[in-house]
């Protein structure tokens, strides 16, 4: 017998997933083939979906970079900077966004709140809906309320939309799943 928890959440990601923006995911997926390189960054379990993501642009052949990492390499004009932050605001996100567009690097957040300090340096946002325990400094509210606790359901959106971004770029790059495996890691 089905678990009917798990179905409740299936069903709540299923249906607030049909309030992303398909332009939104299309121009980003554009901005990341424009881009000398691509800086991933995200704290906490929207961090988790973040470093996913830069794995998968790896795989697809993109000089992609998690912040943080001892590897990582300095930003400069040219690049892409993509941050996930449910409230828009986390301190070392927010100077991260602020670093990255004083160097001349382009800027892509996926937010709850696209008017937060992120959001406005933005060069292109993808709302995602959800709720925060953060509050919100704009006066905005939660876009949703969601039977998860705290950011769950804007982590697992992030998680998803990063994966349709991965498709387009699948799609506008010509990589197919085996070309891809060609750069799995080896080492494990």
């Amino acid at each position: 017998m089905p678990s009917e928890r798990l179905q409740e959440i299936v069903s709540e990601i299923s249906e607030h997933s049909k309030e992303i923006d398909s332009q939104s995911i299309e121009k980003v997926a554009k901005m990341c083939c424009e881009a000398n390189r691509i800086f991933v960054a995200g704290t906490g379990r929207s961090g988790f979906a973040a470093r996913g993501f830069a794995n998968r642009l790896m795989q697809l052949g993109f000089n992609a970079y998690f912040v943080g990492e001892t590897t990582t390499t300095s930003i400069a004009t040219g690049d892409l900077l993509v941050i996930g932050s449910g409230s828009g605001k986390t301190n070392s996100l927010s100077i991260d966004a602020s670093v990255a567009k004083k160097l001349g690097a382009k800027l892509v957040t996926l937010t709850i709140y696209p008017e937060a300090s992120i959001g406005k340096q933005a060069d292109s946002i993808i709302v995602i809906p959800g709720e925060t325990p953060k509050d919100d400094d704009s006066g905005s509210k939660n876009s949703v309320t969601s039977m998860q606790p705290m950011g769950t359901l804007f982590e697992q959106l992030s998680w998803l939309t990063y994966d349709a971004l991965v498709s387009e770029l699948m799609e506008i790059t010509g990589k197919t799943e085996k070309s891809m495996f060609l750069r799995h890691a080896n080492l494990e």
